[in-house]
């Protein structure tokens, strides 16, 4: 009975130990969730009126931009997911990586080969445990971006996007990144980032549709807007992926402790039980000497 109560001592202390690293982890994480939503904020209204401002020129230009025509054939798709480089965040990673799957199966089904882009090293564990080749990797930094980043992975797609297909280019780009929904929701989000999906602001009943007048020439607008425009998505991306993932931490941590919890509750009852039985087999030694000497 001795050695299995110091069994349920150790795992007490054990579990007690573990729940103090959880606990200083979930408030970590909650420390860094305000900022990182504070930055997704600031960037979110910059993004969308740079899409807007894009499809604008690309509908009222009527030109024929090459980061705004959609290819006849499309041989090849860029995927870039974004994924964080620690772990300890539940299913954050696993469901990001499994709807960019979903969606590379449904790009080989048309027909199209893929070409990985990969952000953080969760992404690259994967890819390479499978022994499976991406085109570049980027890691560190996932869960505080900067822009430079973002910078550098825009131009790695965009020269491939104007690279011919037959040096391997591609024709489509794809984002696949976790956004944030809610403190316990955060939900994967595959947004085409080019060709360009022309996107307009809504307008209220009985409003007109505005005049544009481009000075200068609207290529030489799109040519200056469209970089701006990709760089604000990626850079967009990496924020809503540096805030689910805050949040996905979180709450991992606080279920890991909520379960130290538990088990800190159960081990304590068993370790009374087995004290109680110590002592009551200690009481039946001394009663049954008792016995024995006075008969």
């Amino acid at each position: 009975m001795g050695a299995q109560l110091r069994v349920y001592r150790q795992k007490i202390r054990s579990a007690q130990t573990t729940k103090k690293i959880t606990r200083a982890m979930e408030l970590i994480a909650a420390s860094r969730i305000q900022k990182a939503k504070a930055r997704v904020e600031a960037s979110t209204p910059y993004a969308n009126a740079i899409t807007r401002a894009v499809s604008a020129v690309a509908v009222h230009s009527k030109t024929d931009h090459p980061l705004l025509t959609e290819a006849e054939t499309v041989e090849r798709a860029a995927v870039v997911i974004f994924t964080s480089d620690r772990g300890l965040a539940g299913a954050f990673n696993s469901q990001v990586l499994r709807e960019a799957e979903e969606l590379a199966e449904l790009l080989r089904s048309e027909g199209k080969e893929i070409s990985y882009y990969l952000i953080g090293r969760k992404a690259q564990g994967y890819f390479s445990f499978r022994r499976r080749t991406a085109e570049r990797v980027w890691t560190g930094g996932t869960e505080a971006p900067v822009f430079e980043t973002a910078k550098e992975v825009s131009e790695s797609l965009i020269e491939a996007f104007e690279r011919p297909a037959a040096e391997g280019g591609v024709q489509e780009i794809h984002l696949v990144y976790n956004r944030l929904i809610s403190m316990v929701s955060q939900l994967p989000q595959v947004t085409r980032l080019l060709p360009l999906q022309i996107v307009e602001g809504v307008r209220e009943p009985g409003e007109t549709n505005p005049l544009y007048e481009f000075e200068p020439e609207a290529e030489v607008v799109l040519d200056k807007l469209l970089p701006d425009y990709i760089e604000s998505r990626i850079f967009n991306a990496m924020l809503e992926s540096a805030a689910a993932k805050h949040a996905a931490t979180q709450k991992a941590m606080k279920s890991a402790s909520d379960n130290a919890d538990s088990l800190i509750r159960d081990y304590t009852r068993l370790a009374n039980n087995a004290r109680q039985a110590e002592i009551t087999q200690q009481i039946s030694e001394l009663v049954g000497g008792a016995d024995a000497l006075s008969s």
